[in-house]
């Protein structure tokens, strides 16, 4: 997990070694590795100011390179080109540069001569031109989408596609800088309460429903109190709508399942469902992941706040592996996608994703649905979920699952949203209730949340 991104300041680091960080972490991105991966790779002391350099290049990228086009018709070597990119979106006007502009440059510059010295000049010749002819240069890139949307021209095609009425909004939320929310353990405290215990630390923070805390800005866990001991935990409040609806209530108010009951979750990694299912309920939890070393991190989760589960690494599509043969009251498959609803956090996934790859993104999910769904008991409910606002990763999806299975029926749970967008006008539709509490209209605070889709379903 990326850290809590914070806002660029004066760095303990030379920025010109900062911007030469930032370039190579851009440079691995645009190669096909993660920022996550790139900054491991990053030494520790430049980590931080990294981070927060190569955020703002990664959400301005779309324009940078729709300018250096123009700028620098020929393609540079890929180590410059990244560093040229890395300046040019530090330098977007929209972006509200973090720096000042002669500041940006003459670092750049340096920086190339510490990356690579026989591109100095070019890079200083190239971002002082974008400097003088910044409105030109702007007027003509208009008609880009890259440059308008700040993503790639697929991505943006896809959702106009999906959402004719909200693509522009989507596109523009994907740009700004993502809450940090926090769950508080209902074992242990109510979210009011901590907003309490925060405000008397000075840390300025709501209520947003449920057992949610959002933060007026972003701070490192360790000055979180009860962080530690595993009283609260980082999840946005789109994702804390998960285990409250697979445990759900029936009419009379009773809980869904009873004590004990099986539950799965399919694809556990890195463990924050895993915990709050376990908080809400004394359930049974099997936690299934095929990653080892993810799965080694959701045992890490469950030790700080306190709580066990079964641990199981094996691949949820293929049961007979793993399965031993007791069917599950209760399945959460939370779905391997596209990760298109949380750009904002994560804004290399933009530059990362192909076109191609929503559709095997997509046969994935289908083939996990069809495998898993043998293992729910009758009467059992399986809630399929995905961090991504694309309807072949929702709504279309489990069309084409209730048209293969005529024993599943999709629950008309008010609480499950369907399509949740990343907008700060979104909300679940009318009569949706608040994460965790089970009763109560939706709160405003809703707003601003993850892009997610949810579906409940029961098996006949």
């Amino acid at each position: 997990m990326v850290p809590a991104e914070t806002t660029p300041a004066t760095p303990a680091l030379p920025l010109a070694r900062l911007l030469g960080h930032t370039a190579a972490a851009l440079q691995a991105v645009r190669a096909g590795a993660s920022l996550n991966t790139a900054l491991a790779r990053t030494p520790e002391a430049a980590r931080p100011g990294t981070q927060a350099l190569a955020f703002h290049a990664l959400r301005w990228l779309g324009g940078a390179m729709a300018v250096r086009a123009r700028l620098a018709p020929k393609t540079p070597p890929a180590d410059v080109d990244a560093l040229l990119l890395t300046a040019l979106a530090l330098l977007w006007p929209e972006g509200q540069p973090p720096y000042a502009e002669h500041t940006l440059v003459n670092e750049a510059v340096a920086a190339a001569r510490q990356r690579a010295p026989a591109s100095s000049g070019f890079i200083n010749a190239v971002l002082r031109r974008f400097l003088r002819e910044r409105e030109a240069l702007l007027a003509a890139t208009a008609g880009d989408p890259r440059a308008v949307f700040q993503h790639p021209a697929w991505w943006i095609e896809r959702l106009r596609r999906d959402w004719p009425a909200q693509w522009e909004a989507i596109l523009r939320a994907a740009n700004e800088h993502p809450p940090m929310t926090l769950r508080v353990d209902a074992r242990r405290a109510t979210a009011s309460g901590y907003v309490e215990r925060l405000a008397a630390l000075g840390i300025g923070a709501h209520a947003a429903g449920g057992q949610a805390v959002r933060l007026e800005r972003p701070r490192p866990v360790t000055q979180l109190p009860g962080f530690a001991a595993g009283e609260v935990s980082v999840q946005d409040a789109a994702a804390q709508l998960a285990a409250p609806l697979l445990l759900g209530r029936r009419a009379d108010g009773a809980p869904w399942l009873a004590p004990g009951a099986r539950v799965l979750d399919a694809c556990a990694a890195p463990g924050g469902k895993t915990a709050h299912l376990l908080e809400l309920a004394d359930i049974d939890l099997l936690a299934l992941d095929a990653d080892p070393l993810r799965l080694a991190r959701v045992q890490d989760t469950l030790r700080r706040i306190g709580l066990a589960a079964r641990l199981q690494v094996g691949d949820a599509g293929e049961p007979a592996a793993w399965w031993d043969g007791r069917p599950f009251q209760a399945i959460l498959l939370d779905a391997p996608c596209s990760a298109s609803g949380i750009v904002r956090r994560h804004p290399d996934v933009r530059w990362l994703r192909r076109p191609g790859d929503i559709a095997a993104l997509a046969r994935a999910q289908a083939r996990l649905l069809d495998a898993l769904w043998p293992l729910l008991a009758p009467g059992g409910r399986l809630l399929y979920c995905t961090c991504s606002v694309f309807k072949d990763e929702g709504q279309e999806q489990i069309d084409a699952f209730l048209q293969r299975r005529p024993d599943a029926l999709h629950v008309a749970d008010p609480a499950a949203p369907g399509h949740l967008l990343p907008r700060p006008d979104n909300r679940p539709h009318q009569g949706a209730t608040d994460a965790g509490d089970g009763a109560g209209p939706a709160s405003p605070e809703r707003a601003s949340m993850d892009g997610f889709f949810y579906a409940l379903i029961e098996k006949r």
